[in-house]
C-alpha cells in the first residue's frame, strides 16, 4: 500500500465526527491494506520464481502491510510488547523536517511555526518537500524505481531509526527521517510527523481497531478482544483474523517472553466487595512496582514492568529468585518491593530508583535492595490460566513456588516470594488484615473476587484497592517554571494535566513536597522533554507522570480542565506509568460528584 493512500484515508477518518462511521472507515482501510498485502505477496512470489529461488529483503524486516496499517492508524510503529522504541525527540524530528523543506529552513523555523500553529502535522504539511531528492534518500528509495513511498518502506525505515544506537545515532536517526520526509507530499508529511512523535490523534483508539478487525474479516468481536488481550499486537491479530478466521484467533494464546497488559484494580470498599461476591480474597497491597516474570522452558528469565518494558537487567534479584525457585515455564504477576536491612519495606520511590538505573546495577543493588512478591499465575504446565478462577490460579502459584511457603516467606511483617492471601466474608477480619498490613509498612489491602478470571490490561470491579484515606491523582507534567535564587538552575514549579478526549487538560501546579535533591533529579528527567521555553516558563512534552496528593478538587476557570487541585503536594514520579495510564478528566469529574 502506498503511504499516500494511508494518509488520504487517515485524513478522511480525522474529518469524520461520528464513532460508528470511523469504525467503518478503519474497516475499509484494513481491507485495502489486506488486498495490498496479497497483491504484494503474489508479486514477490513471481519475482522469487523468476530469480530461481528465494529473494532476499536486503536485511530488512518482512512485514505484512495489514499488520503495519493496523498499528499506524493508532499512531503505533511497533506492537505494545515490542521493546523497540523510536527514541526520537522533537528536536531531531524538527531538524529532519527542516532539511527536507530546503536550505532556507532551519529547526528554529519549524519550532516557530509550531508555536503559531500548535500541531506538528500541520507544520509538516505546510512545507513543500522533495527539493533534496537529488542528493540521496539514504537507502529508503523504492525498489522498482518509483518514488512512491509505501507503508512498508516507512515501517522498515522507522525500524532502522529504532535500531540506531551509540555514537552518531542521533545523526543517523535524523538522516533516516530526512529520507522519508524528502519523499513526502504535504498530506503524507502530516501523518508521518505525527507517527514519529506518537501524536496521530485522528480519533482512532484501541476499541475502534478491535471493532474494525472484527468487521473487516467477519470474526466475532469477543474473539478479537480475547486475542488482543493475550497478544498485545493489533497487527498480528488482524493478520491471523484474515488468514485463519475465528478459529485462528481463538487459538492464539500467551507466549512466554512476550508480556501482556496487567490486570488492573479500581478503588472500592469492603462493603461493595462483600455485597458483590461470595466472600473476598484479601491480600496486602505492597508499596512496590508491578512486574511480570516470564520463565522459559530453557531457564531464561525476563522481567517486564507494568508498561511492558524489559527491566530484567535492572532487577537481578528477581532473576536469581526465579533461578532458585522455578523449575518450569511460567508467567507470574507480582510486584518488587524495596526493603531495608531488617527486611521491612521502604517507600515506593526507592523501587523506582532501581527501575531507572541502566548502568552500574550492582552499585544500585547495594544502595537499594528489592525483593519480588508474586500474587498471580498466568501460565504454567504448558497451559494458559487466564480463564481459571483466582483461587485456582493462586493454588497453581503456590505449587510453582513450592518452597516459597517457608517460615521466612510468610512472616506477617516480611516480604517474601508468595503473596499472603486470606479468604473471608467477615468485615471485622478484613479490617484486622488491613491494620496488620499498615502496621507492616504496606499500603493497605487488595480485595479480589475469588471466582474472577484474569483480564489482561483491563480495569474492572473484580479487583478493588483499598488504601488509607489519602486522596491522590496521577497527573502528566505538561509544563514547568524555573526556580529562583538557589533553585534558579532547577525546574521548580510543575504544571499538571489529566487525560482528555484530545490530549491533556491542565488541572493545577505543584511546587511543594520537593527537596533540592529531588528537584535536581526531576530537572534531569524533564529537560529532554522540553519542547519550548519563554522566560521562566517551559513547555514540556507529555511524557512524565507525577503522583500528586491533594486536599480537594474545586471547580475553577483558571485551568483548561475546569478544575483545580486544592493544596497539591508532590508524592513521587510514576516511572511505571505512561501518560496514557494517567488519571482522566472523566475520573476527576466522578471524584467531584462522589
Amino acid at each position: 500500500m502506498e503511504f499516500a493512500t494511508f494518509a488520504d484515508r487517515a485524513a478522511a477518518i480525522e474529518a469524520e465526527p461520528a464513532d460508528l462511521e470511523i469504525v467503518d472507515l478503519v474497516t475499509e482501510l484494513l481491507r485495502e491494506a489486506s488486498a495490498a498485502s496479497e497483491a504484494d505477496e503474489t508479486a514477490s512470489a513471481a519475482e522469487r520464481r523468476a530469480a530461481g529461488g528465494d529473494a532476499t529483503n536486503r536485511g530488512r524486516e518482512t512485514t505484512d502491510d495489514l499488520e503495519v496499517v493496523a498499528r499506524f492508524v493508532q499512531g503505533r510503529v511497533f506492537p505494545a510488547w515490542d521493546p523497540r522504541k523510536l527514541d526520537v525527540g522533537p528536536n531531531t524530528c524538527y531538524a529532519a523536517i527542516a532539511r527536507a523543506a530546503g536550505t532556507n529552513v532551519g529547526p528554529a523555523d519549524v519550532e516557530e511555526r509550531l508555536a503559531a500553529v500548535g500541531e506538528i502535522g500541520e507544520v509538516a504539511a505546510s512545507y513543500d518537500f522533495g527539493g533534496q531528492r537529488g542528493l540521496a534518500a539514504f537507502g529508503a528509495g523504492a525498489d522498482d524505481g518509483s518514488d512512491a513511498l509505501t507503508v512498508r518502506e516507512v515501517f522498515d525505515t522507522l525500524a532502522e531509526v529504532a535500531a540506531a544506537e551509540g555514537s552518531g545515532s542521533q545523526d543517523r536517526k535524523e538522516d533516516l527521517l530526512f529520507s522519508l520526509f524528502n519523499r513526502c507530499s504535504s498530506e503524507e508529511a502530516r501523518y508521518l510527523a505525527r507517527l514519529v512523535l506518537s501524536e496521530m490523534r485522528i480519533g482512532v483508539g484501541e476499541g475502534t481497531v478491535r471493532d474494525a478487525i472484527a468487521a473487516a474479516f467477519e470474526v466475532p468481536g469477543a474473539s478479537v478482544e480475547r486475542a488482543l488481550q493475550v497478544s498485545n499486537d493489533y497487527g498480528e491479530v488482524a493478520r491471523v483474523a484474515r488468514d485463519a478466521g475465528a478459529a485462528g484467533i481463538d487459538a492464539m494464546g500467551l507466549e512466554v517472553g512476550r508480556p501482556v497488559g496487567a490486570m488492573l484494580a479500581q478503588a472500592g470498599t469492603v462493603a461493595e466487595a462483600l455485597d458483590a461476591w461470595d466472600g473476598a480474597a484479601v491480600e496486602w497491597k505492597y508499596d512496590g512496582a508491578r512486574v511480570q516474570l516470564h520463565r522459559g522452558a530453557d531457564g531464561e528469565t525476563r522481567v517486564f514492568s507494568r508498561n511492558m518494558e524489559d527491566v530484567t537487567e535492572a532487577l537481578p534479584e528477581v532473576v536469581e529468585f526465579a533461578d532458585e525457585r522455578l523449575d518450569e515455564a511460567v508467567i507470574l504477576d507480582g510486584e518488587v518491593v524495596a526493603i531495608d536491612e531488617a527486611g521491612d519495606p521502604l517507600p515506593f520511590q526507592e523501587v523506582l530508583r532501581r527501575f531507572r538505573r541502566k548502568h552500574d546495577v550492582e552499585k544500585a543493588r547495594e544502595d537499594v535492595t528489592v525483593r519480588p512478591v508474586f500474587f498471580d499465575c498466568l501460565h504454567a504446565g504448558g497451559e494458559d490460566l487466564l480463564d481459571e478462577p483466582l483461587t485456582a490460579r493462586h493454588d497453581c502459584l503456590t505449587a510453582v513456588l513450592a518452597d516459597a511457603d517457608d517460615a521466612d516467606a510468610v512472616d506477617e511483617r516480611d516480604v517474601g516470594g508468595l503473596s499472603l492471601v486470606w479468604h473471608t466474608d467477615d468485615p471485622e477480619e478484613i479490617e484486622g488484615i488491613d491494620a496488620e498490613a499498615l502496621a507492616g509498612g504496606h499500603e493497605g489491602i487488595m480485595l479480589k473476587n475469588p471466582d474472577s478470571a484474569y483480564t489482561p490490561g483491563r480495569r474492572g470491579k473484580h479487583w478493588l484497592k483499598r488504601k488509607p484515606d489519602v486522596e491522590t491523582l496521577d497527573c502528566v507534567v505538561t509544563g514547568a517554571e524555573w526556580g529562583e535564587g538557589r533553585r534558579a538552575t532547577f525546574l521548580g514549579t510543575f504544571e499538571l494535566s489529566v487525560r482528555a478526549d484530545e490530549g491533556f487538560e491542565t488541572i493545577g501546579k505543584v511546587a511543594t513536597g520537593i527537596d533540592d535533591e529531588t528537584l535536581a533529579e526531576l530537572t534531569d528527567l524533564l529537560e529532554p522533554h522540553v519542547l519550548a521555553s519563554e522566560g521562566q516558563r517551559v513547555e514540556v512534552e507529555p511524557a512524565v507522570v507525577f503522583e500528586v496528593g491533594y486536599e480537594e478538587i474545586q471547580a475553577s476557570p483558571t485551568y483548561s480542565s475546569g478544575y483545580a487541585l486544592r493544596f497539591p503536594r508532590f508524592l513521587g514520579v510514576r516511572d511505571d506509568k505512561d501518560p496514557a495510564d494517567a488519571d482522566s478528566l472523566a475520573r476527576v469529574r466522578s471524584l467531584t460528584e462522589a
